[in-house]
């Protein structure tokens, strides 16, 4: 008995850090931008908006393209303006949806 309270105490206890280590462990859904990825130009060239998605499943299947260059063909940009990532992840990952949008012209 001795031996799976301490397995159990210790399960406990390494699920209780994941939860403190910041990540949303249940539910994430986040909307960042990329300022690394920022050109300046004016407002008026943000027109046409184009999004890439990657999605993995279980930490073992990822299917997708989410490139800048995939999400500037799916949106008929020349020049970028800006781009966002947004990411979409459920239960520490096990669903995850990586998705950038670009805006330009």
């Amino acid at each position: 008995m001795n031996r799976l309270w301490k397995f159990t105490v210790g399960g406990i206890v390494c699920f209780g850090l994941v939860l403190l280590t910041g990540c949303a462990a249940i539910y994430n859904d986040i909307k960042a931008p990329m300022p690394e990825l920022s050109v300046n130009t004016s407002a008026s060239s943000m027109v046409k908006v184009g999004r890439s998605e990657c999605i993995s499943y279980v930490w073992v299947v990822a299917l997708g393209d989410c490139s800048v260059a995939a999400a500037m063909k799916a949106g008929g940009i020349n020049h970028v303006h800006h781009v966002d990532s947004e990411v979409f992840a459920v239960v520490l990952g096990v669903y995850r949806k990586i998705t950038t949008v670009v805006y330009g012209d």
